[in-house]
């Protein structure tokens, strides 16, 4: 957007972009030789995993073979919805020896669209410079465990943030607000957290859009795959065991913290017990945030914590780290301290891998070896930073708004449309809230 300030914003956006240069390189250069990008177990560059049993899902479905009652890729299970089985048709048409490359391709370009969505929610206008910006962050992003993990299984929970954000940016009164949410919450369930964050929010249109999509969803699937409909929803939905076990040191949730510490699995009385308080007051903080003016951090806060209520999230669910690092650094351009903010959320949420044999090599903080200065912590990192960030946002919404100067109000029939100029003035001008002004040039 403009702004009366452009003097003072075009030092920050070239260090900005100078700072970001600098962290694309250092995360491309840790990508490619932190480990061998052909490695079988982990090379970024021969993954896809995930993405074959999305393909093999749609090719069930087209010759009618069941989803859930036989393993599929590898010998893995199909954990997802039936109805993603039908999202995942258009695999199809991607030869097998070519998934693997498309999917990490278009992972990266959905990427790109995360970090530009993000910016844009914050209220900057696309520019070659925003471009060119959300281009490093990218990259720089290529190393942070939640995205490399992603690309390389060929996950598609970037593709679904990207829905979620797109939903969240839909004006209030758009006929379109809660379809994306909806969707994205009939392919893998975890979305349905932010059909709750609408109706905390008093959004009742938005909720009940996204919660008959959803429903939709259910019920096209039904008609069209009545089996493994029937067999999932009465059946394999209560099966989280197919996943993994809770106490995996990747089941990076609030349960998996619970299972960690006492060493077994998690009781579920225990897990309600933390999961359900801290569920409520981050959806009454996502509330505060868009009173605020700040929507990007709301959605963002709704994406972190569906990971940290979820019975099971792996290390790969936390992309929302993405929108989180793009608002600190929106934030960085009024002080230095939110570059640390920045860093040390990068830093402990980075790829960091470990040689336990020639053929074993573990990705990410949480997997290093239980003999490091305090283990805990590192085995329950993202959980860890969860915590902050929720406390970090509850100091945020407690604290005082910047005020702007009182404006005489409008004739009663001038009133809407000199409300809309008003709104308009304190965009314009960067005075909306207590946020930097957002202008990339």
């Amino acid at each position: 957007m403009h702004t009366t300030r452009a003097a003072t914003a075009l030092p920050r956006t070239t260090l900005t972009l100078l700072l970001l240069f600098g962290t694309a390189v250092f995360g491309v250069t840790l990508l490619f030789t932190t480990m061998d990008p052909h490695m079988d177990a982990g090379g970024i560059l021969v993954g896809g995993l995930d993405v074959h049993i999305y393909r093999d899902g749609g090719w069930r479905v087209v010759h009618e073979r069941a989803l859930y009652l036989e393993p599929t890729h590898y010998n893995l299970l199909y954990t997802y919805t039936p109805f993603s089985a039908l999202v995942f048709l258009p695999l199809l048409l991607v030869p097998w020896a070519h998934v693997t490359t498309t999917w990490l391709v278009f992972n990266l370009l959905v990427l790109f669209g995360v970090v530009l969505q993000s910016f844009r929610m914050l209220g900057y206008r696309v520019t070659p410079a925003l471009a060119c910006a959300s281009a490093l962050l990218t990259l720089t992003c290529t190393f942070s465990e939640p995205v490399r993990t992603t690309l390389y299984y060929g996950q598609i929970n970037l593709v679904l943030m990207l829905v979620v954000l797109w939903d969240f940016s839909r004006a209030r009164d758009s006929a379109l607000r809660g379809l994306g949410v909806g969707i994205a919450a009939g392919i893998k369930l975890t979305p349905l957290y932010f059909i709750a964050q609408y109706l905390a929010q008093k959004q009742w249109r938005a909720a009940a859009t996204g919660t008959l999509t959803f429903l939709a969803t259910i019920g096209v699937t039904a008609v069209v795959l009545p089996s493994d409909s029937y067999q999932y929803w009465t059946s394999t939905f209560f099966h989280s065991g197919r996943i993994a076990p809770d106490t995996h040191p990747a089941n990076q949730s609030v349960r998996g913290t619970i299972a960690h510490l006492t060493h077994g699995p998690a009781p579920i009385w225990l897990w309600l017990l933390i999961a359900v308080p801290i569920a409520l007051v981050a959806l009454w903080l996502a509330a505060a945030l868009v009173r605020r003016d700040e929507p990007l951090l709301s959605v963002t806060l709704g994406g972190l914590t569906a990971c940290a209520v979820s019975p099971y999230s792996w290390g790969h669910h936390w992309v929302w780290f993405v929108p989180l690092l793009v608002y600190l650094i929106h934030r960085a351009q009024t002080g230095s301290r939110w570059w640390l903010a920045a860093a040390a959320l990068y830093l402990a949420t980075a790829a960091w891998t470990y040689t336990y044999t020639p053929t074993w090599v573990s990705v990410g903080t949480f997997l290093l070896p239980p003999w490091w200065p305090l283990p805990q912590l590192f085995l329950n990192i993202y959980t860890l930073i969860y915590l902050i960030t929720l406390a970090a946002i509850a100091f945020h919404v407690r604290s005082p708004r910047k005020t702007t100067p009182r404006v005489k109000h409008p004739a009663p029939q001038e009133n809407s449309h000199a409300a809309a100029q008003l709104q308009t003035a304190k965009i314009v001008a960067g005075t909306d809230d207590d946020r930097p002004t957002a202008t990339v040039r």
